[in-house]
């Protein structure tokens, strides 16, 4: 499997970035073709204290060709647009590889 992983930075204001985020952000994702999975977790500190972020998004696909094609969507589009709209200078994008598969 193939991820795609969003680290976002904690925002000036949690309560406006969830508003957006769990309401409207996830429906959009959600609906992306041949997503597997989208598993989010909400990140409550670190092993020094607090940490700088809030949310990890891991979103799964079958492989990097489904990735790609997923991106390449209506949806995949629509999902990034939405993303770059509110969340810009707070998200960092990566690909990752299972390995424990």
């Amino acid at each position: 499997m193939v991820k795609l992983i969003a680290l976002y930075k904690t925002p000036e204001n949690l309560e406006q970035f969830d508003e957006h985020y769990f309401g409207h952000h996830t429906e959009i994702t959600k609906k992306i073709p041949g997503l597997r999975k989208m598993e989010v977790t909400k990140i409550v500190g670190s092993p020094m204290g607090k940490s700088d972020y809030h949310i990890l998004c891991e979103m799964y696909y079958d492989d990097h060709d489904a990735l790609k094609a997923a991106m390449k969507s209506d949806e995949g589009k629509a999902s990034g647009k939405d993303l770059m709209s509110f969340a810009a200078e707070l998200v960092t994008l990566m690909i990752g590889e299972e390995i424990n598969e």
